[in-house]
């Protein structure tokens, strides 16, 4: 029986296409820290600092830490010299990029339903950016102020997406089984192999991410207001 709902962010509840995002987005953190550090060689140490979080197992170490340690050793800076910058760029640039996403106010309505019917709310989007920059996305989206009890973000987590310990230290950090738990997403190769655990899978409509294998099952199909309907007692999850 579901009893928490975990709701991905990005593609989920706010719209947008994510590759186009991500491409703008290091685009423009390359060109903030020019005056730093060479723009490719950034890039180059971003990508393998974010491959590093994905990869690592190691349950000790925050994904902040994982890519602190990677981004730093390729770079060959100390953290003191580029850290302001970024921390600078995520309060006062990131921002700016709510363009490239397309809010809908079904989201608050679809999260606030879902404690209305008594169900636990979490966001658990794949904890590759700071704390900083996904409050912003959340704030997009119109559910900065929700009552979730638990938001993934990389200072707060060990693991990552596609990864079974991903879903299941969500689980053990709210105190649930992987089976009282709902996942919402819009990605078949990250948000679906919660189904690999026990949790039961929503396919969310509009953008789905699929890269063809491979492939894990999925309990309901929809769009976002198909969902809410769900939640309202109006439809069912439909394959």
């Amino acid at each position: 029986m579901t009893k928490v709902i975990l709701f991905d962010l990005d593609g989920t509840l706010l719209p947008m296409d994510t590759e186009v995002f991500v491409k703008y987005y290091m685009k423009e953190l390359a060109q903030q820290v020019a005056p730093i550090v060479d723009p490719d060689q950034f890039v180059k140490a971003l990508l393998a600092g974010t491959e590093a979080m994905i990869k690592d197992q190691d349950a000790e170490k925050t994904n902040e830490v994982v890519f602190e340690e990677t981004f730093l050793h390729l770079t060959g800076l100390k953290r003191e010299e580029i850290w302001p910058v970024l921390d600078d760029f995520y309060e006062s640039v990131f921002p700016t990029f709510s363009h490239l996403s397309e809010p809908t106010p079904l989201a608050r309505k679809v999260v606030d339903e879902a404690v209305a019917q008594g169900y636990r709310v979490a966001v658990a989007t794949n904890p590759l950016f700071p704390k900083a920059a996904i409050e912003h996305r959340l704030t997009w989206a119109g559910i900065a102020d929700a009552p979730f009890e638990l938001v993934t973000v990389y200072e707060n987590s060990v693991f990552t997406k596609p990864h079974g310990a991903y879903y299941k230290e969500i689980a053990r950090q709210l105190e649930v089984s992987p089976e009282d738990c709902l996942m919402v997403g819009n990605d078949k190769q990250e948000d679906m192999p919660a189904a690999e655990i026990g949790m039961q899978t929503y396919l969310v409509e509009g953008y789905v991410i699929d890269r063809g294998e491979p492939q894990y099952q999925i309990d309901g199909q929809g769009t976002l207001e198909d969902f809410y309907a769900w939640l309202k007692g109006e439809g069912s999850l439909v394959k």
